[in-house]
């Protein structure tokens, strides 16, 4: 063999081995404690998500650290997503979150926004609903719609927790794909969805826009009667007889859901191995019957997938609070 081939193939040679490196990173397992981080207070649909997801991962021992769930309520979430603001690029701290992420920092209630954490996943989606009284004149979807359209003014429209959180926000893209002047709704925000519902249920609001799974038990019983919901097509079980917004003629749906973030700057390692083990979580038999009973849809993204998602939610919900007036 000629000198020139020998030096030729020695840096062939020398190529590939730094190619191989640089694909085949280590990769990583946590070696201290992980936390799960939930942002309010225990007995929410969040806590139940993170304390559910604490189960089945150390039930299915997919890796040898001890695993806590650590509720950190307050701020709307900003209590929690600080504390995992300090933990940069490490992948041992995860936290349970909403929409109220994109929201929170677009309305001007939070500092911190998407951009500033790691996503990790999308764990599960629901669709909010609509919801009268049984004796309300209003029999549907539509009958709101058209009574909307003459006067914007001339029902109220219960919401929890806050002005522009989900289930304002998928009320109003709902009525504003019907051509409802949107700027006039009666919004009324209640400290909980439980106060919103007491309230429909005393005649003090005409209409509540809330999760299914809080209002079921009510629909069951005949108290209240649930006119659509923002959903991309009908649900299964106990709501499949619900219509939603698109059968109704309206070109609407909104997703609810909740997720994994981590803090800013994780290394690729730590994002492949929630990669790895979410992936794995959400295929359990436990899992997806957790969901199913919550009425909520066994939607997973991974990382990628989830950053891709929160920027297209980002830009949604940045256009229909601009035109509620409530973006900042």
């Amino acid at each position: 063999m000629s000198h020139r081939c020998i030096v030729r193939a020695a840096v062939l040679g020398f190529t590939c081995a730094a190619v191989q490196c640089a694909h085949a990173q280590p990769a990583w397992k946590p070696e201290r404690a992980i936390e799960i981080i939930i942002g309010t207070s225990p007995g929410g649909p969040q806590d139940h998500m993170g304390r559910m997801l604490q189960k089945v991962l150390q039930e299915n021992r997919w890796f040898e650290v001890p695993l806590s769930a650590v509720n950190k309520p307050g701020g709307g979430g900003a209590i929690g997503l600080a504390y995992v603001n300090q933990h940069a690029g490490d992948g041992r701290y995860v936290m349970i979150i909403a929409p109220t992420l994109l929201s929170n920092q677009i309305t001007g209630r939070a500092p911190f926004g998407h951009a500033d954490f790691t996503p990790v996943a999308i764990l599960g989606v629901e669709y909010e609903a609509v919801v009268v009284r049984a004796d309300s004149p209003l029999k549907s979807g539509r009958d709101l719609i058209e009574r909307l359209k003459k006067d914007p003014t001339s029902l109220s429209v219960a919401v929890g927790t806050s002005l522009g959180n989900s289930a304002h926000i998928a009320f109003a893209l709902a009525m504003k794909a019907a051509g409802v002047d949107i700027k006039k709704l009666t919004t009324v925000a209640f400290n909980s969805v439980n106060e919103g519902t007491t309230a429909l249920l005393g005649g003090h609001v005409d209409v509540e826009s809330a999760p299914p799974s809080v209002l079921l038990q009510l629909v069951q019983a005949g108290k209240l009667r649930m006119l659509a919901l923002a959903a991309p097509q009908r649900a299964r079980n106990e709501l499949a007889g619900v219509p939603t917004w698109k059968e109704q003629g309206v070109n609407s749906a909104h997703e609810v859901w909740r997720g994994l973030a981590g803090p800013k700057g994780m290394a690729r390692a730590q994002i492949a191995f929630w990669d790895e083990v979410l992936g794995k979580a959400v295929k359990t038999d436990e899992w997806r019957r957790d969901l199913e009973q919550g009425q909520v849809e066994n939607i997973y993204r991974n990382s990628a997938e989830t950053g891709v998602y929160w920027k297209d939610q980002h830009d949604e919900v940045r256009a229909i609070l601009n035109d509620l007036g409530l973006a900042k």
